[in-house]
């Protein structure tokens, strides 16, 4: 049995294509491994706080010096990073915003991008703490198509950046299926949309 991770990231609700496509996934994955278990996080409507002057004070205090204050300021922090730990596997949609990442997502990766919990730094540099067998897969949502190998592809700040940040703490078998090309008119919404619907099964046939 497993334990999945699943994060939405999207604000909007029944509207969203990255939430509707995460939701058809885990569903068509829990029919299919029924023992597993599915942690669920929606940052779009349950945000995480930004990293504040005192959440920085307390992640870069030892655990047993720390004042209730100092304690209060990071419990979140280490809810969500134990959370993260505890999972075998991760699920998130992600909207493309502004050519990256929404600021809900990039709040939670703050909060759980934490030195002496998900990463560390030795004689040989970074190091990340979460096991790398874990797996994880994004979906994502865009309203251009920003293909390899062409002069688009520059402006996908988005992909690459989810790549680094979670390869930087251990997470380094990750899955992206892109639902693109949404705002590029009907005949292609609705072939990007088929093909992101084609990967997700062959996803949960294969992950």
């Amino acid at each position: 049995m497993a334990n999945i991770l699943h994060i939405d990231s999207s604000p909007r609700g029944d509207r969203s294509i990255s939430r509707s496509l995460s939701y058809e996934f885990v569903t068509s994955w829990k029919d299919t491994h029924p023992g597993d278990t599915v942690t669920y996080r929606d940052l779009g409507h349950n945000p995480v706080p930004h990293v504040d002057e005192s959440w920085i004070a307390a992640a870069f205090t030892p655990p047993d010096v720390r004042t209730p204050e100092l304690t209060e300021a990071i419990k979140l922090s280490d809810s969500l990073v134990d959370e993260l730990l505890a999972a075998d596997r991760y699920v998130f949609g992600v909207p493309m915003y502004n050519l990256n990442i929404p600021s809900t997502f990039k709040a939670y990766i703050d909060q759980i991008v934490r030195a002496g919990r998900t990463f560390t730094v030795g004689e040989n540099g970074y190091q990340g703490l979460v096991d790398s067998s874990k797996k994880a897969l994004i979906i994502t949502s865009r309203g251009g198509t920003f293909p390899a190998g062409t002069p688009a592809a520059a402006y996908d700040l988005q992909e690459p950046y989810l790549r680094t940040i979670l390869g930087f703490i251990g997470i380094i078998d990750v899955t992206f299926i892109h639902a693109d090309s949404l705002n590029l008119g009907d005949t292609a919404r609705e072939k990007s949309l088929a093909a992101a619907k084609s990967a997700i099964a062959q996803a949960v046939a294969n992950w």
